[in-house]
């Protein structure tokens, strides 16, 4: 079985991880003509604030603005993600069936444990899709991706590389706007990290990003190997 090849598939826990850590980097790839998908494993279903209904209508409408051209959700449990098979061939199945160039990840370390378990069933999944004899549900071709790369959620940690998303970083903001019952305090709703401030910090930590490479802004990423640079050393 046949499907088109993406450019970019990328994974979280929860619907709105991948905008606050990569949606800059997304949305300049969409930008540029390239394919790019996400894939959310659970539904959020025991999120503080909204209801499933309003996060995957958020979700839709954050990947849209961001120029995603496809936004799954997983049936796998929040706050039960665990290094399992069942996860781990859910996850092979989705890289399979789209083919990406690139993966993206959440970091491993980071304070919700489900977003480390996310990272582990994905660095799992990124192997075994390409083993040709690993059963999935869809019967689709092995596929090996060409790279793993991780992004931040919560915290700051050293980059091994950044990418400059400047031209991007309102966009990156409107998307995360989009999940008001998040991000907004509203009748019938309890305070959480998320609506203390916790978009103008992912702001703070881009900019912050941006200074360390000579950028407005810039989403940093760490990598599963080493970077093989080819062509200049020096740079601009």
């Amino acid at each position: 079985m046949k499907t088109n090849d993406v450019d970019i598939l990328a994974f979280g826990a929860h619907a709105d991880d991948i905008e606050i850590g990569m949606g800059g980097t997304a949305a300049k790839y969409a930008a540029a003509g390239k394919t790019v998908v996400f894939c959310d494993l659970t539904k959020a279903e025991l999120s503080s604030n909204g209801t499933v209904a309003d996060r995957a209508e958020e979700a839709k409408r954050a990947a849209a603005l961001l120029g995603v051209q496809k936004r799954l959700t997983l049936d796998l449990p929040d706050r039960g993600l665990f290094l399992t098979e069942e996860a781990i061939r859910a996850a092979a199945e989705i890289i399979r069936r789209f083919k990406p160039k690139a993966i993206f990840a959440p970091y491993e370390k980071d304070r919700h444990p489900d977003h480390g378990a996310c990272s582990r069933i994905v660095q799992e999944a990124f192997f075994s899709a390409g083993i040709r004899k690993y059963e999935t549900a869809g019967q689709w071709d092995a596929h090996k991706a060409n790279r793993l790369y991780f992004y931040m959620i919560n915290g700051f940690h050293h980059p091994d590389f950044c990418v400059d998303t400047g031209e991007f970083m309102e966009t990156k903001k409107k998307s995360l706007q989009a999940y008001r019952s998040q991000f907004v305090i509203s009748e019938g709703s309890v305070a959480t990290p998320l609506t203390s401030g916790y978009i103008e910090a992912v702001e703070a930590r881009d900019r912050l990003m941006g200074k360390e490479t000579g950028k407005t802004f810039a989403e940093g990423f760490l990598t599963s190997s080493p970077l093989l640079i080819e062509q200049d050393l020096i740079g601009d």
